[in-house]
């Protein structure tokens, strides 16, 4: 085998031009096109591919050692570069090849399991256990090159922002924060454990109160739930916290993050400032708290033009509290056949609805499900009411608006899908004022939506007593295409109201002290007021990239049981390291 002794790299692969006389490259041999008497070889780093010639020119020592080479072995090659005669207009150096005068073959690759090609048909257990292969594939290392560069502009913007980065620990307390914690015992205290952060959320408000206005921090995060496209257990986070600072203040600073990064990474305009929609205003218009607003087909609540029928569906649900409402999906009836419809019936059970009404109007008079318990003139009023012309179907919902929205909110996006209606672009929308509290039916109390340290709006704290529908948060999410970026809130900074936040949670004294004891301790000394986000690094170089998921931007995920394929993670560890942690498996009988 071949040593690199006296050969140094001048430049990569994708870099070399025509204006440079003679060039050093090393990489990954791509293909060999041996043509009897001239041998081709594409050469492949993750800069692109450059074409090597070997001729009637080249020594024949290197021309004999241009024979053995096969696909993925790592070549080190000097040459004097030319124009080509035959132009590749796909990659970056297809007018220019390297005549080759100095070749060395570093290292022999075997066939490997699978071709390494951009468009690879190959399943994707079968890469995702030969990761490190599927690495060398060029859309997958533009899109980690595209994530380095998220995350280094996201640096820069924070720190030319007067932001501080510092790192939180990553063996922590178990604290609750919605998800389960992954945990990690501890040798040194027996029986006892440490918890990987699902956020440094605590950390963060330490730092505020330590005087550290402006933290930033691409934190790793854990959670040990149910994977998904745009969810894997461990991610980064672009965490940061301001001091001093309301709602407006950390939009705007996060909107100048938002602009800067479009521009500077795909070369987008974002116009600012985003659009907000509260709550509320997404949920009646789009069913979501995360819509994607590319596309119209809001919702359209039809209860007063309804509210005399005699249908039992319609009647029923205004008598018990609920509503009617509707969806319009225009020039859909040549597409949305009856068959089509009722696949949609069954959709729509499935998510938590009793039934779907719709009216399809394909000739002069419109076919309706509901027809025959119309009187006059109802029907008409209804398509009025939903903007329903000929072409078009309208599908409505009736139920709590607890079932109602959201149902409406899931069938908007899948026939939206269905119709191909959705436009390539970048819709950005901020969702404000969250409701603080959530009732539950089963065991008829209001429970918080957000952690505990989580500020209502100034107006609302009068009603956390008396009327907790009414209460809302300090809370913002910012929303692309559909798909929540970043999360965020002002949290409480009066130990008063946080003491009372905690016993409105039905937290006693020696629950909130084993919890959260250190951060209340730390109140007691005085915090500015504050608040923070955290964004996605994952799901935002997922969107930029075009992906569908979140495995083509990170280097060696997890699949859907949370293990991942190469290194064989979670594995067995020994009974020896058990036993230095005092831990026992449970035989499965046990």
């Amino acid at each position: 085998m071949d040593t690199m002794k006296g050969m140094k790299r001048s430049c990569y692969c994708g870099e070399v031009t025509l204006e440079m006389s003679e060039v050093t490259v090393g990489g990954f041999t791509q293909r060999v096109r041996d043509k009897g008497g001239i041998i081709f070889i594409d050469l492949r780093d993750r800069s692109g591919i450059v074409q090597l010639v070997f001729d009637e020119t080249t020594e024949k020592s290197v021309f004999e050692k241009a024979e053995t080479v096969r696909s993925e072995d790592v070549l080190m090659v000097r040459g004097a570069v030319r124009a080509r005669e035959s132009v590749n207009n796909d990659i970056k150096t297809g007018g220019l090849e390297i005549i080759v005068s100095e070749l060395r073959i570093l290292s022999k690759a075997e066939t490997p399991p699978f071709e390494i090609v951009s468009n690879s048909k190959t399943n994707e257990e079968l890469r995702l256990k030969y990761r490190y292969l599927d690495l060398r594939r060029q859309p997958l290392q533009n899109n980690l090159i595209m994530r380095h560069n998220i995350a280094k502009c996201a640096r820069e913007y924070f720190y030319e922002n007067g932001f501080i980065e510092i790192e939180t620990p990553m063996m922590i307390k178990s604290t609750p924060e919605g998800a389960r914690d992954y945990i990690v015992p501890s040798r040194i205290h027996n029986g006892k454990f440490y918890a990987l952060p699902q956020s440094p959320q605590m950390y963060k408000q330490l730092l505020m109160i330590s005087g550290f206005d402006k933290y930033i921090q691409l934190a790793r995060c854990f959670r040990d739930e149910d994977l998904r496209a745009d969810r894997q257990p461990e991610f980064t986070q672009i965490d940061l916290e301001m001091s001093f600072v309301d709602v407006d203040d950390i939009i705007e600073c996060l909107e100048g993050f938002v602009n800067r990064l479009f521009k500077e990474i795909l070369n987008v305009d974002i116009t600012v400032p985003l659009p907000r929609l509260t709550y509320d205003e997404a949920m009646c218009r789009f069913g979501s708290d995360k819509p994607d607003t590319r596309f119209e087909m809001e919702i359209t609540d039809i209860s007063e033009t309804v509210k005399d029928t005699d249908f039992a569906v319609f009647k029923g649900a205004l008598e018990n509290g609920g509503s009617v409402r509707g969806i319009n999906a225009k020039n859909a009836a040549g597409m949305l056949t009856r068959k089509e419809i009722d696949k949609l019936v069954e959709y729509v059970k499935g998510i938590g609805a009793k039934g779907l009404a719709y009216v399809r109007w394909v000739d002069d008079a419109p076919t309706c499900s509901f027809g025959k318990f119309m009187k006059e003139g109802e029907l008409e009023k209804i398509l009025t009411a939903l903007g329903c012309e000929k072409g078009d179907v309208a599908l409505i919902v009736a139920d709590k608006d607890k079932v109602t929205l959201p149902t409406l909110g899931a069938l908007r996006l899948k026939v939206a899908k269905q119709l191909e209606i959705i436009p390539e672009g970048w819709n950005f929308v901020w969702i404000t004022e969250f409701p603080f509290f959530e009732y539950d039916e089963e065991s008829g109390e209001w429970l918080a939506m957000h952690h505990p340290f989580t500020m209502p709006l100034d107006e609302h704290i009068q009603y956390l007593d008396n009327d907790k529908s009414k209460v809302r948060a300090k809370c913002y999410d910012l929303v692309l295409n559909g798909v929540e970026l970043l999360s965020g809130s002002i949290r409480i900074n009066d130990p008063e109201l946080q003491q009372h936040m905690f016993e409105m949670l039905g937290m006693t004294d020696d629950e909130i002290n084993a919890k959260f004891g250190f951060l209340v301790d730390a109140y007691k000394y005085a915090a500015p007021p504050h608040g923070g986000a955290g964004i996605g690094l994952d799901r935002l170089a997922m969107l930029m990239c075009g992906c569908d998921s979140l495995r083509d931007v990170v280097a060696f995920p997890k699949v859907q049981n949370a293990s991942e394929l190469m290194s064989e993670a979670p594995s067995f560890v020994s009974e020896e390291q058990l036993g230095e942690l005092g831990i026992k498996i449970a035989d499965d009988k046990e």
